[in-house]
This record gives C-alpha cells, structure tokens and sequence, in this order.
C-alpha cells in the first residue's frame, strides 16, 4: 500500500510540478523582396516607310510598336541608341553602299509605371522621312537598326 500511495504522490508531484513552468513563445519573421524588372515582350518590330519615289511630292510615315510589361508599381525609362547610322542626333537609313538618307522617329512616352506581368504595355512608333530626304537619293534599298534600352 506504501508503494501505492508513493507512486500516487509522485504521479501528482509530477502534474503539479510540470503545470508551474510557464510555456516559452518565438516569432518567426517571414521577409521576401519583390525585384523592379522590366522586359520587352516583342523582341523586334520593323517600321516601314515603303516604296519612296522621287516623282512624289509627299513625306513618307511608318508605324510599328513594341510590346513590354514591367513589375507592377515600378518606374520605368525607356531610351534608343538613335539607329547604328545615326550622324549626331540625325537617324539615317543606309544603303549598300555609301549613301544615307534622314528619317525621324517621333516622340514617345519614355517612361512610367508598371503595370506587372499580366497587363503588357504597347510602345507606339511612328516615323517619317522627308519628301525632301528621298526626292534626290540614290535607288536602292536603305536600313538601319535602332536599339531601344528598358530599365525598371
């Protein structure tokens, strides 16, 4: 019976001694950064101004876009390099050979905000040469490339 009432006292000591330490807490702090990225969707676009002849007395327009998207809520800047001819602020076409004829791209909305992945923005080009760039060039074929730069 001693046994009885030893296990029984100890059973309870048990209870009562775990029952008056105090329960420990911890935070744990969950952190994750969202990175500011911007890139074009449209990898290139061609703007073409058409056949220009000089027997015309009128300017010549192209259009093109290009598509991008860029996280949401974060700024944007958009630039070009002015075209792999360009001679100063001058954008030029080139031919195979050695001749060159202006042309302009006209102003576009360089910079804003994001709207994320999901909800791309269109970036609208129109461009044009002038009845008074072609009327006197060479015949042939003209190009030239521009490079338009995207930073969030």
């Amino acid at each position: 019976m001693f046994k009885k009432i030893l296990i029984g006292s100890l059973a309870t000591a048990a209870f009562v001694s775990s029952s008056a330490f105090a329960a420990g807490t911890a935070v744990l702090n969950v952190q994750a950064s969202v990175v500011g990225n911007c890139k074009f969707n449209t990898a290139s676009a061609t703007m073409n101004f058409g056949v220009l002849d000089p027997a015309n007395s009128t300017d010549a327009s192209g259009a093109a876009s290009l598509q991008f998207w860029c996280t949401k809520n974060a700024t944007y800047a958009i630039t070009d390099d002015g075209g792999a001819n360009k001679s100063g602020t001058q954008r030029r076409l080139k031919d195979a050979g050695t001749n060159y004829m202006n042309y302009s791209i006209g102003a576009y909305t360089a910079s804003g905000t994001g709207n994320g992945k999901g909800s791309p923005i269109t970036l609208n080009l129109t461009g044009s040469v002038l009845n008074a760039d072609y009327v006197n060039a060479a015949a042939g074929a003209y190009t030239d490339v521009v490079t338009f730069t995207i930073n969030p």
